[in-house]
C-alpha cells in the first residue's frame, strides 16, 4: 500500500530542493524524519518534513489507522520545476536586469514493505 503527498509552487529553486530530496529517497520514514530534522539546509528541510508527515497521515487514513507507520519507506521523491516569476532589478545607466524567481513541485510517495513482499511472492509462485 502506498500514499502520495504533493506540494505545488514551493518558492524554492528545484535544484536546491533536490539536494534535500536525494538524502531521504529510499530511507525508512523515521530515519528520513531524523535526517530532515538535523539537515544543514533547514529552510528546505522543513518543507520536506511537513510533506513527509502529510504522506504518513494520508497512509494512515487509507489503512484506517491499522498498521505500523514505522515500517514505511520513502519510495519516491521527485522535484519538478514549477512556474517562474519574472521580475526586474534596476541596473546602472538606465538598464534593467531580469531576476527569475523559480518554484518547484514536489511529489513524495511512501509505501510499506508488505506490498513489495506480496508481489515478490506471487512472482516466485508463477515461476
Amino acid at each position: 500500500m502506498e500514499a502520495v503527498a504533493k506540494l505545488n509552487n514551493c518558492p524554492v529553486s528545484p535544484r536546491k530542493m533536490r539536494l534535500v530530496a536525494d538524502q531521504i529517497r529510499g530511507e525508512k520514514v523515521m530515519k528520513a524524519l531524523n535526517i530532515l530534522k538535523f539537515n544543514q539546509k533547514p529552510t528546505y528541510a522543513e518543507k520536506m518534513e511537513k510533506l513527509l508527515l502529510s504522506a504518513i497521515s494520508n497512509w494512515n487514513q487509507q489503512n484506517d489507522g491499522s498498521g505500523d507507520a514505522e515500517e514505511l519507506v520513502v519510495k519516491e521523491v521527485y522535484v519538478n520545476q514549477g512556474r517562474t516569476l519574472k521580475r526586474i532589478k534596476p541596473a546602472p545607466q538606465g538598464r534593467a536586469y531580469r531576476v527569475r524567481k523559480r518554484s518547484n513541485h514536489i511529489t513524495l510517495v511512501v509505501s510499506d514493505n508488505r506490498a513489495e513482499e506480496i508481489i515478490e511472492e506471487t512472482e516466485t509462485e508463477n515461476i
